[in-house]
């Protein structure tokens, strides 16, 4: 669907609320030119006391942190970010939604530093539904092992969400789909599992929980630590620190991937091979469960999550 067909009519830009077709750029911005932009992903869900937006005292640390290693300083407080917000949201009448807040360097000189250039900031919301198809969270998706590797913290800073790192993420995923799968994993420079185009993955062997660690090059996912802390709620031992290789995701219990967009959806095949028997297993499916009644209102536990618009 494009955002045409949506009833999103509004986006906050450097402070104003202006028409959709008008939140333009100018063509020279660094931020075009050289991938000099942080962004965030956060949804907000129809719960049983209204829209509420899921963890976004979290999204904002990191939308502030990953702007640090460039020099960026976000000129919006975050109490004028949060307003801003909620009163998007409000005007356009939505009860559920994905909010794309960004902050990049725009228009001044067109040298590699930035240093001369203006950081501005926007943000835009608008429904967006199941990420990898309808079906993918009861049936699960098939992946492939891209050919293309993540880059390493040492490269570049794989903790910040920044815009043109995405250039590694497209490129997996739209290998993938070539090849007739519907998402990739993406190893990094060692050969070990990191993580989807985006997002966080989790394998289960033997009743316990897996997940790469912050040094396998991965994004330090805010679903992922939602996984991770309903996970050892209700029971489960979670490695969160741990290093996957590539056969061992032919011969998990389960497989998922956990974020923002995709939340937690079930993969059932890895380049062809099923995991298990090829269907959504039981502790994912438990976790499903325990995420969606969370964020959908129909649980009372971590109201501190909750921002209601």
């Amino acid at each position: 669907m494009g955002f045409d067909e949506m009833d999103v009519d509004t986006i906050w830009m450097d402070g104003e609320f202006v028409d959709w077709e008008d939140a333009q750029i100018h063509v020279l911005s660094h931020g075009l030119h050289y991938g000099t932009g942080v962004f965030e992903g956060v949804r907000c869900y129809d719960t049983e006391d209204g829209p509420a937006i899921f963890r976004w005292d979290e999204h904002l640390d990191r939308f502030y942190a990953s702007g640090k290693p460039y020099d960026m300083e976000i000129p919006f407080d975050r109490e004028e970010l949060t307003e801003a917000t909620m009163e998007l949201v409000r005007r356009q009448d939505l009860e559920s939604c994905y909010i794309r807040p960004v902050a990049f360097y725009g228009y001044d000189s067109l040298g590699v530093s930035p240093k001369d250039n203006p950081v501005q900031v926007a943000i835009a919301a608008w429904p967006w539904g199941t990420y990898l198809g309808d079906e993918a969270l009861e049936k699960g998706v098939d992946v492939m092992v891209s050919s293309w590797r993540k880059h390493a913290s040492s490269q570049i800073p794989t903790n910040a969400k920044t815009t043109g790192l995405y250039v590694n993420s497209m490129l997996a995923g739209e290998e993938a789909r070539r090849n007739g799968y519907t998402e990739a994993i993406v190893l990094n420079k060692e050969g070990n599992v990191a993580e989807g185009p985006g997002e966080n993955i989790f394998m289960v062997n033997d009743g316990e929980i897996y997940t790469p660690g912050l040094s396998e090059s991965i994004l330090d996912g805010i679903t992922r630590n939602t996984v991770i802390e309903l996970a050892r709620e209700h029971g489960y031992t979670v490695h969160d620190q741990a290093s996957i290789s590539r056969g061992e995701l032919n011969t998990a219990d389960e497989l998922f991937f956990s974020g923002t967009a995709a939340e937690i959806t079930p993969i059932r095949k890895v380049d062809n091979v099923e995991i298990d028997d090829g269907t959504r297993g039981p502790v994912t499916e438990e976790l499903q469960q325990a995420f969606f009644d969370l964020v959908e209102g129909r649980s009372d536990d971590h109201e501190e999550w909750f921002s209601y618009v």
